[in-house]
Parts: structure tokens; sequence; C-alpha cells
């Protein structure tokens, strides 16, 4: 009876654990819409998505640091020709107060040309009850060759 009780408990908090998992990954992919909607729309809300002491890591660059130099950022790269991101979120695991995230990424162009596939990992945080970005890293999966034309 004793051993059946343990399993039994053992299983509740297995189902639970992979529940809360899955409703973590809803969280993350809930807030990736509004960056996808927010930079859609010209890039110009997103500071509020990133945590007050963010960082962004772009490659081929240095780290930028703070949510307005993370909005200066992507005003830029939507300047640039980027219009429109995807994001795809493969794992959202919770560690603590903060989830990391891993996923696929693709860009759009001007008339929803495809710019640009790869993968990126976002650490979240809560901040004012809300998940925000607080370290985003990303890298393209094109060849070299094709990343430098």
């Amino acid at each position: 009876m004793r051993i059946s009780s343990f399993t039994f408990v053992l299983l509740l908090l297995i189902s639970l654990s992979a529940f809360a998992q899955k409703d973590m990954k809803a969280d993350i992919m809930a807030a990736n819409q509004k960056f996808m909607e927010a930079y859609q729309k010209g890039a110009t809300t997103l500071t509020s998505l990133y945590t007050t002491d963010a960082r962004l890591l772009p490659p081929n660059s240095e780290p930028v640091q703070g949510a307005s130099a993370i909005g200066d950022f992507w005003k830029g790269v939507y300047g640039m020709g980027i219009k429109r991101a995807k994001l795809e979120t493969m794992e959202a695991e919770q560690q603590g107060d903060q989830v990391v995230e891993l996923g696929r990424y693709t860009l759009y162009g001007p008339n929803d040309a495809q710019i640009d596939t790869g993968k990126y990992m976002v650490v979240w945080k809560k901040e004012n009850g809300d998940w925000k970005l607080h370290r985003d890293i990303w890298n393209t999966s094109a060849p070299a060759s094709m990343a430098a034309k």
C-alpha cells in the first residue's frame, strides 16, 4: 500500500511538471506573438517587451544593453529592410524564475520575400508580472558564403 501511494504521488508530480512545461511553452509562444506583431508594425514598441537590464547579443556585433538601446537596434533592423519575423518555439524550460527558450526564426523583407532562417535562444524573466526577454541571441543557419552576401 505504501509503495502504491508513493508511486501515485510520483506520477502526479511528473504529470503536473509536464503540464507546467506545456503551459510555460504556451506563455512564451504568446509573448513571441506580441514580439512578432510589434516588430511588423515598425519595431517601435519592442522596448516594452524586454527587461530593463536586458542584453541583446546579435551576430557580428557587440552586445546591446538596456531596453531603450535594444529598441533602437530593432528599429534600425526594420529600417534596413527586414519587415517581418516569424518565431517558432521549439523548447521552453523553466529554471527558477526564468525560462530558457530555444527556437527557430525566419526573416522576411519587402513583398514578404524570405531573407534568412536561423535559430535563437532567449532567457525570459518575469518583470512587473509579464514574461520579458532578458537575454536574446540568434544566428543564421545559412552557410557562411550565403551569410556574407
